[in-house]
């Protein structure tokens, strides 16, 4: 016998709140930021949302634990200034993760309101949070009776940001040295100014200081001092070297010496940190061609195209020799990249770049790829097609295949165990490497990564040195 009580229907599966944006056409014309932030209203809305589960699983996503349950709950009761105070508990640049990190992969993904309909959009909600509170002017936590015992950290990036941060509220007092003479590392010299601003960045590194975090400018540890000076001369208690992956990858092809061939890092450091985007008013100027090849398919890549479109280039082309679905930049910064007008040319492999008699570029010499069994990375490995060789029309190129460590921290340090790839070889629980009181992590140790797993290992490294300390 059939039942009279009606099948309860499911709801559709819900969407995140959008993200307001620029207009494609005109923001590939401007460097302000693409993403504008939530209002109130829509961040409440998608706070709404959020389970409040019993036992969260987004948490266990989140290299630097923010305690995201409790974050959205006070999004919720609308007690904005609360939840980034709260954030801030475990994470000293929220307006920077909020923008940059690749919460798809991370908290988002283990996210069980995830599991039907889209995740929370756990990211959205941090940067609005962060922007509200920075707007507002932030307070700081009550930290703790000093200790009297010194940290050194070596380079301002987003692992030695963290792990100050970190040190700071534990009662140390910490010295950053930064080899610049601004603070910040790949968030300023990386990240292109419509991804992520140069204030906002200069607000969480300000937020440090105020806690009493000291940053020394245009200081070059191996080359001023080195790190046993630090350490037996100046009395520091233990050293976190956190110097990043800054030395740029080429290929190993003929052409690569042109005079219009840039590796990313020139041309997104020269564009970012010295201004070059606002040429005549900073006297950096960053000549691009008409047609540009942005050899590589990471987030440093996608960057290098949008910004070559930025300075007036007017076809650029992202060269990559696998295929989309093998693509490692983030979706948000491919479907950004298309719809302001990057070509995508993929399975394609570059061989030679050719020049004319004054050295710059007249075009590429390729050849064309198919997908053969996956090699050690998962991905499937390309394979080049014979007789498919062609030449790409450009007359900029733009390398970005990964960088390398500066080997300038490492190698002055005597006893310290460095790998073949130039890594500084550590403790994966405490970040302590070969030589005891020395602590590293983020790009130096494992190469090129991304800016939350940097913060991760500062974090990791913090815990490190409080515990060395203690014990000793």
């Amino acid at each position: 016998m059939m039942s009279d009580t009606p099948k309860r229907e499911r709801k559709p599966p819900t969407k995140k709140v959008p993200m307001p944006e620029q207009d494609p056409k005109a923001r590939s014309k401007n460097f302000d930021e693409v993403a504008l932030g939530y209002t109130a209203e829509q961040a409440m809305e998608e706070a709404e949302k959020c389970l409040q589960c019993r036992n969260p699983k987004c948490i266990s996503g989140c290299p630097v634990e923010v305690p995201i349950k409790e974050f959205i709950e006070l999004v919720r009761e609308g007690k904005f200034a609360e939840a980034a105070l709260k954030i801030k508990e475990t994470n000293s640049l929220p307006a920077v993760c909020g923008r940059v990190c690749p919460q798809e992969t991370q908290c988002e993904q283990s996210c069980i309101y995830g599991i039907r309909n889209e995740p929370i959009a756990i990211g959205r909600l941090e940067r609005f949070v962060a922007d509200y509170a920075r707007e507002r002017g932030e307070e700081l936590p009550k930290l703790p009776k000093k200790l009297g015992k010194r940290i050194a950290i070596i380079g301002g990036g987003p692992a030695g940001l963290t792990c100050a941060g970190d040190l700071i509220r534990l009662g140390y007092d910490v010295t950053i040295f930064e080899a610049f003479h601004k603070a910040g590392g790949v968030l300023v010299y990386g990240i292109p100014e419509f991804r992520l601003p140069k204030s906002i960045v200069k607000a969480e590194v300000d937020y440090l200081k105020r806690l009493g975090v000291e940053i020394r400018y245009n200081y070059v540890v191996g080359k001023i001092r080195n790190v046993m000076d630090l350490m037996k001369e100046d009395g520091y208690d233990a050293v976190f070297i956190g110097t990043g992956a800054g030395a740029p990858n080429f290929m190993r092809i003929a052409g690569m010496n042109l005079v219009t061939v840039f590796s990313a890092n020139e041309l997104l450091t020269r564009t970012n940190l010295m201004k070059g985007y606002k040429f005549p008013e900073y006297d950096t100027p960053v000549k691009v061609g008409k047609k540009v090849a942005v050899i590589g398919g990471g987030n440093v890549a996608m960057d290098a195209a949008r910004t070559s479109l930025r300075l007036g280039a007017e076809q650029v082309y992202i060269v990559y020799r696998r295929s989309m679905e093998e693509l490692p930049a983030r979706a948000e910064e491919v479907h950004h990249a298309e719809e302001e007008g990057v070509q995508f040319r993929l399975l394609v492999n570059p061989t030679e770049v050719i020049g004319d008699e004054k050295g710059h570029v007249i075009g590429m010499k390729c050849v064309k790829m198919e997908l053969g069994e996956p090699d050690e990375s998962g991905r499937r490995r390309p394979i080049p097609i014979p007789d498919s060789e062609f030449v790409f029309d450009v007359d900029t190129v733009v390398v970005a295949i990964g960088n390398s460590p500066n080997p300038i921290v490492p190698e002055s340090i005597p006893g310290l165990e460095i790998s073949r790839w130039g890594t500084i070889v550590i403790d994966e629980e405490t970040g302590m490497s070969s030589v005891p009181g020395i602590f590293a992590g983020g790009d130096i140790v494992t190469g090129a990564a991304t800016v939350i797993s940097a913060m991760g290992a500062g974090k990791i490294a913090a815990r490190g040195i409080h515990k060395y300390l203690n014990e000793k």
